[in-house]
């Protein structure tokens, strides 16, 4: 089905949204898979953006169209510069990792989309909390802790924590915090929620770990730490499981590998592929067909080939604000957004789905706070 939706593109779009909510072809759908499938509809969408110079969240509630309406009660405040946003998988909660305060601020996520601490917020770190991560089932965050705030000098490390799926509390895990490289920027985890990926920007490398399932715990895997370009700052694994991408703003471009079933990685043929001047984060939209990439003069689009080689799309990058540092696609898998810390505010795209090109949303850019960092999105809590 992977090689198929990549080869041919123009394939019927329910039919991956369909496979997105959970379905398989050749069954039918239950009357209660129906009403599951209809709550999944009705679930608002909402964005949050870390102003990382105003230590608050900018909250949105996202339209029909991609527009993002501002939450009553927004701006919400967190701990000294937020740098990185995650929202929980049930829509539940949303955690912010705070740089310059080297903690983690933690909020349930209300139905209108308003934020709440939630018990024991903020939790402690390590030097430098510059990036939280959750992995797929909703168990464990993971927090990139870059050493010395940032600074770019001595190793960083990985703080580890058991999510409470009820109140949202972290609880340190076993033995973290967990080595990393130098200045490590970003965690993140594959869909089967096994292995776990660290970018170290100035080790210019990416370390790879097994997840434990029971605990959280990282070991790591034979053959890592695994060479990258200058400077990787962000690492995003594909939603099928199959390869990991790597934004190196260095050297200005994406460094892509294989995720073999022990997961080390191999770097796939013509890696590293061509980007441009700061190059600093990296997404995959939920078909998995195509990346994006925040870069200088706008948003770099690229093309998946079946053995995870990149292709520019035409018309790329597209235009976005000044300082374009973090992206993210919604749930929906039809709206990118883009933060441009130099312009304070977000870019909004409708991605389309047979091409991958970015068209502007009406109203694009939306104002946030100073010194926009970064943006996450979820469908929140489901309906009662």
């Amino acid at each position: 089905m992977k090689f198929f939706l990549r080869s041919v593109p123009l394939v019927v779009a329910a039919l991956t949204l369909g496979l997105g909510a959970g379905l398989v072809f050749g069954q039918s759908v239950s009357g209660s898979g129906m009403r599951s499938e209809r709550q999944r509809r009705h679930r608002v969408e909402f964005a949050y953006a870390a102003n990382q110079g105003a230590n608050s969240l900018s909250g949105y509630r996202i339209g029909p169209s991609g527009k993002l309406v501002p939450l009553s009660g927004s701006p919400f405040a967190t701990g000294a510069a937020p740098s990185s946003v995650a929202e929980h998988p049930s829509g539940k909660f949303l955690y912010v990792a705070n740089v310059l305060s080297s903690n983690i601020s933690g909020f349930r996520i209300g139905r209108n989309g308003a934020l709440t601490a939630v018990p024991g917020s903020p939790f402690s770190a390590g030097s430098g909390t510059v990036a939280v991560t959750i992995d797929p089932m909703g168990r464990f965050l993971y927090a990139a802790n870059c050493g010395a705030n940032c600074s770019g000098s001595g190793d960083g490390n990985i703080s580890a924590y058991t999510i409470d799926n009820k109140n949202g509390a972290l609880t340190s895990v076993t033995g973290s915090p967990f080595a990393a490289g130098q200045f490590p920027y970003l965690v993140a985890i594959d869909p089967s929620g096994q292995f776990a990926y660290a970018a170290n920007a100035g080790s210019g490398n990416v370390s790879a770990y097994r997840v434990s399932g029971h605990t959280g715990a990282l070991t790591p895997i034979a053959g890592s730490p695994f060479p990258a370009g200058t400077r990787p700052l962000a690492v995003v694994v594909d939603p099928w499981d199959e390869f990991v991408y790597v934004a190196n703003t260095g050297s200005s471009d994406i460094s892509a590998y294989t995720l073999s079933a022990n997961g080390s990685l191999t770097p796939v043929p013509g890696s590293p592929f061509a980007a441009r001047s700061f190059t600093t984060a990296i997404t995959v939209d939920p078909s998995a067909q195509y990346v994006y990439v925040p870069a200088q003069g706008g948003v770099l689009a690229y093309t998946i080939s079946n053995s995870g080689g990149l292709k520019l799309i035409p018309g790329s990058p597209f235009s976005a604000g000044t300082g374009p540092g973090s992206v993210t696609v919604d749930p929906s898998g039809r709206f990118v957004y883009v933060t441009n810390g130099g312009s304070n505010n977000v870019s909004a795209f409708e991605l389309d789905y047979y091409t991958g090109v970015l068209a502007t949303v009406p109203g694009s850019p939306f104002a946030a706070g100073s010194f926009t960092a970064s943006v996450a999105t979820t469908a929140g809590p489901r309906p009662r």
